[in-house]
């Protein structure tokens, strides 16, 4: 494999890993809340993609965009109130259930909403062979716009729990609800806070990504699966552990290709979650305490 081909594998997996990762990080939040885990995550996606596109009709990009992750962000609150707050100490089997019933509902949502063609954004900086040079090899600047917006994602999630009363209350619900609501913080409304500010950031992503990987109204599966993976591989919890899983799952898919069918590319990222549930459930980085999904 000479050089440029290398490096052609190796940027088209750092594309796919950073979109991987966000998907992650939605699990993340989620789960450092309640700890539980949204396997409706991808569909959030999903139908930030598909509402940008719809609104681009009516309005600019950016603001199309920005309305696009407003009610995406409503309609995460709308599940949370809907079909979480009601229930009392779920176990996690019952969320896992709950959530992948959600998802299956918002896909066929959007199927009837949208059907099944597939579509895009534009390309938010020139057009699909606008390229720039880097190490000798063309990249699109989308690629670029990606891989900027996890890192953006990232830093002002670790600045939101670590720094601020918001998020430190947040992260007291994941730790012990009762203890949280003893010293007065309003568990539920945290817990929809969560599912607001995942949906915001998965919403920005499936817009970001758009151009890259389109939109369809089944997309948010599959990148829920990608997502789950890398969010275990990384640790359950840690977003900066998820950036560093999803690369790792990208590029090893990326250079998969070269050896493996393309068909084939999916069970990879089974066959590595499956590995690390049965041998070091709680991740490459995370602590034992995620070690608990092992129970389904």
């Amino acid at each position: 494999m000479d050089l440029s081909l290398f490096l052609q594998y190796l940027f088209a997996g750092i594309t796919y890993g950073v979109i991987y990762a966000i998907v992650a990080i939605g699990f993340n939040i989620i789960y450092n809340t309640t700890g539980i885990i949204n396997f409706a995550q991808g569909e959030f996606l999903m139908l930030g993609g598909m509402i940008s596109i719809s609104l681009l009709q009516f309005m600019p990009l950016p603001l199309a965009i920005a309305a696009a992750v407003l009610i995406t962000m409503a309609v995460g609150a709308l599940i949370e109130m809907v079909f979480i707050r009601w229930i009392d100490n779920p176990s996690v089997l019952r969320m896992v259930i709950i959530t992948i019933g959600i998802s299956i509902l918002i896909r066929e949502a959007a199927l009837h909403i949208w059907g099944e063609s597939v579509r895009t954004l534009p390309y938010f900086i020139g057009s699909s062979v606008t390229a720039v040079t880097l190490f000798g090899t063309k990249i699109s600047p989308q690629v670029l716009i990606v891989i900027g917006t996890c890192a953006i994602i990232v830093l002002f999630l670790s600045a939101f729990f670590r720094f601020t009363s918001l998020g430190r209350e947040m992260r007291a619900c994941a730790a012990n609800r009762r203890a949280a609501t003893l010293c007065g913080i309003n568990v539920k409304n945290m817990v929809t806070l969560s599912f607001i500010l995942s949906a915001g950031i998965g919403a920005l992503a499936g817009a970001v990504m758009s151009p890259i990987t389109y939109s369809q109204y089944d997309n948010g599966t599959g990148l829920a699966i990608k997502g789950f993976t890398v969010a275990i591989l990384g640790g359950l919890g840690n977003s900066l552990a998820a950036v560093a899983a999803g690369l790792l799952l990208g590029i090893i898919e990326a250079f998969s290709i070269s050896i493996l069918p393309l068909a084939f590319q999916d069970a990879v990222a089974i066959a590595i979650l499956l590995f690390i549930l049965f041998v070091r459930p709680h991740g490459l980085f995370g602590s034992r305490e995620a070690a608990r999904l092992k129970e389904f």
